[in-house]
């Protein structure tokens, strides 16, 4: 009996299609620089099985479809223009069977002066990036999540580990008064689309990470541990943004190791540290709110 197989996933599109939109309000203008990965799945399989493209969107098409969208809608947001994205392709051809976009935005920033905003001119500040994620699935509803990647963070005091397990094999010293640096991931997903202020929801986030990170800025606040820092500010993301159903973190371990200058007679008290992030703790959270038990 001959062979059979069975295509266990497929799907096709295209990656880094990077365009800047700009909106212009009279003489002030608003500008969006996105990268973006826009993927579908055919209802058929006749394009891999037998070479038959004629269910097949080139991806060329879906080049021309990012650039004719943004034209024609604008970008309000990454999560909305995703949401726009995914729909046309669902609306649009009835082959394909899902859609899914991955947007990336430029970290443009408005210049601002003594003369206040600038109404044209703006500064790539890169302190993270932001992303959306967007998938929908013919006679679904949409998935929506938004994140951060990229965000590095750094204090010098107010860290420690301690009280962890030790065997034959540990040799780490516990420690209540450290560095702790971090590039933090953050993907959030949503329980809801309509009537969503994404924007608000985006720079919540990336604060609550900050707040739970750093303290108030006059006293600080003192983290026990990588993970705890990470589920509180998972915590106080899931109790800011209502619409929110789930909230992803990752925060890997940047190390910054005290320089030992005994060797040179000289002392260090906390003032001079060699950085290495190589090899690294990876430190990884999801929370969700609990569901009441009637």
């Amino acid at each position: 009996m001959a062979a059979s197989f069975t295509l266990t996933s497929r799907s096709y599109g295209k990656d880094a299609v990077r365009l800047l939109r700009v909106q212009r309000d009279g003489s002030v203008h608003h500008i969006a620089e996105l990268s973006v990965n826009m993927e579908i799945s055919l209802r058929s399989e006749r394009d891999y099985r037998y070479g038959d493209n004629s269910d097949v969107v080139p991806t060329d098409t879906t080049k021309n479809t990012i650039y004719a969208l943004s034209k024609i809608h604008g970008v309000k947001d990454v999560e909305t223009f995703g949401l726009i994205l995914c729909k046309h392709y669902i609306a649009t051809y009835p082959q394909v069977v899902s859609a899914k976009a991955h947007l990336e935005q430029a970290p443009w920033q408005r210049i601002t002066s003594t003369g206040g905003p600038h109404s044209h001119a703006f500064v790539l500040i890169p302190e993270c990036i932001r992303f959306a994620e967007v998938s929908l699935q013919r006679g679904g509803v949409p998935a929506v999540f938004g994140g951060l990647r990229d965000l590095r963070v750094l204090k010098t005091t107010q860290s420690g580990f301690e009280g962890f397990n030790k065997d034959k094999w540990t040799t780490l010293p516990e420690a209540t008064d450290r560095c702790f640096s971090t590039n933090v991931f953050v993907k959030y997903a949503f329980s809801r689309t309509e009537g969503v202020n994404f924007d608000a929801a985006w720079l919540a986030v990336k604060n609550a990470v900050l707040d739970n990170f750093a303290g108030p800025p006059d006293r600080g606040l003192y983290s026990a541990s990588v993970q705890k820092t990470m589920y509180d500010a998972c915590v106080m993301s899931l109790r800011r943004i209502p619409e929110l159903c789930n909230v992803a973190m990752e925060m890997p371990n940047i190390h910054y190791f005290p320089v030992d200058l005994a060797k040179l007679k000289m002392s260090n008290h906390n003032e001079l540290f060699q950085p290495s992030d190589e090899p690294r703790g990876s430190i990884k959270v999801a929370v969700s709110p609990s569901r009441s038990k009637l």
